[in-house]
């Protein structure tokens, strides 16, 4: 470990949106005109190397004023904290922002508090690595189990998964960690592709995309769904014929139908041979889940879910109903680094893969190294897993994330990839940057 000398002294909090709505990138059916945003904190130290530490949550728009409050409301946790004290335990201070009794009451664990939870630990976690000097898929996986386990909060998963379960699941898989590391530097990590599919896209620009898609060695590919039958139909068809009969395709009603809606939708689409219907139904209705999965089961059509599950408790259920059949777990909804690891943990304890959301800003940047981590120390398995990847946004950070052949590429730049480049963070701040004074529609 690095010298972690040194104690955070300042915090600054950014409104961060991009206008996305203008092209009706990441149009789908429940979020028509989104301009993709973030809540933005930097933390500054006195040591004098100029490191800091970047973290965001992702928004859409409207109401990310309310989480940047949200992260200024959690300032006093972190200011005045040494550095070496959250090296040394970081499950300390994940779990005492989390646990304070006035702040939680606006969850609990769940909202808005969360999501500016998640980009206050996720800071934290990049000044880590970029003071360890490694990225941080690297730092996780050179953790040791007991080291992994600390960090996670085992209450109310406890029913499902010990502590003591999960630190010796981790232990079988130290032997291999090096070869597992060498392969997925080798050969990268599998990607899947959304930006084709986008709902307000037109015919033309979906076919033109899927055909540079597999041109760039994609293999994996999703759309919107959820608006009009025949029109999804149509759609879903087009995509099939270009993308031909052995690539995988994937739908995404972004919680747009009932349960029993969304059954009849997707028998109604299984001609298309989906491998899975995303987010059918509300995220929060587990029993309505694992209906949909029972009832798809047999056309060979899993259910995924995630990018909205707010805590680890809601996929410890998801998992226990065997209500899904892909994790989709989101970077910054989950509360940062800490509750993703305590849901790949339970992932791997069900045998359920887990293929994380990205569709937003700095998500593809963010859970590459979820994935990495999950796969090298926790998982150990490739098996039916993939990364959401969006081509757009990525010229706005200092370390994108880069595809290759339709994998992405292992990262090593120092940190966690998500520092955001300073005229793009200056130029997108609501409502003063240059962009929104330009004519920007949030």
């Amino acid at each position: 470990m690095q010298e972690f000398s040194g104690t955070i002294t300042e915090f600054r909090a950014f409104d961060v949106r991009f206008p996305t709505s203008r092209s009706l990138d990441g149009s789908d059916a429940m979020n028509p005109d989104p301009d993709y945003s973030a809540a933005y904190v930097v933390l500054g130290t006195d040591r004098g190397d100029g490191l800091e530490g970047h973290g965001l949550t992702f928004t859409i728009g409207r109401g990310t004023e309310i989480v940047v409050a949200a992260l200024n409301a959690l300032e006093p946790y972190v200011v005045g904290t040494s550095i070496a004290s959250f090296a040394e335990a970081p499950g300390e201070l994940y779990k005492k922002l989390t646990w304070d009794s006035q702040l939680r009451w606006l969850g609990p664990e769940k909202g808005v508090i969360h999501l500016a939870t998640a980009a206050l630990v996720n800071a934290l976690w990049d000044l880590y690595a970029k003071l360890e000097k490694k990225p941080l898929w690297q730092v996780l996986a050179e953790l040791s189990p007991q080291q992994i386990v600390d960090m996670v909060d085992f209450r109310y998963l406890t029913d499902a998964l010990s502590a003591e379960e999960a630190r010796r699941a981790l232990d079988r898989l130290v032997p291999t960690r090096a070869a597992r590391t060498a392969e997925i530097v080798a050969n990268g990590y599998p990607a899947y592709t959304t930006s084709v599919g986008w709902l307000g896209y037109s015919d033309e620009k979906i076919s033109r995309l899927c055909r540079e898609s597999l041109a760039q060695g994609f293999t994996r590919f999703k759309i919107k769904v959820g608006l009009d039958l025949p029109d999804d139909l149509r759609r879903a068809t087009l995509v099939r014929e270009l993308i031909g009969p052995n690539a995988a395709l994937m739908l995404d009603a972004n919680q747009r139908w009932d349960v029993a809606q969304a059954i009849e939708w997707v028998k109604a689409l299984s001609v298309t041979r989906p491998l899975w219907i995303e987010e059918p139904t509300s995220p929060d209705d587990i029993l309505g889940h694992a209906r949909i999965a029972r009832a798809l089961e047999p056309l060979g059509i899993g259910v995924a879910t995630g990018e909205h599950g707010a805590n680890r408790v809601l996929f410890k259920q998801l998992l226990q109903a065997r209500a899904i059949d892909f994790c989709q777990i989101d970077f910054c909804r989950l509360a940062g680094v800490n509750e993703v690891v305590a849901v790949l943990l339970l992932a791997a304890h069900y045998g359920v893969p887990v293929c994380p959301h990205a569709g937003g800003v700095g998500l593809c940047e963010y859970v590459q190294h979820a994935s990495l981590f999950d796969y090298i120390a926790v998982s150990g398995s490739l098996e039916r897993r993939s990364i959401e990847f969006v081509d757009h946004l990525h010229e706005h950070f200092l370390d994108p994330c880069v595809i290759e052949n339709g994998n992405y590429r292992a990262p090593f730049a120092a940190g966690s990839s998500i520092q955001m480049k300073a005229e793009s963070l200056r130029d997108h701040l609501y409502p003063s940057g240059a962009v929104w004074k330009s004519g920007g529609t949030a």
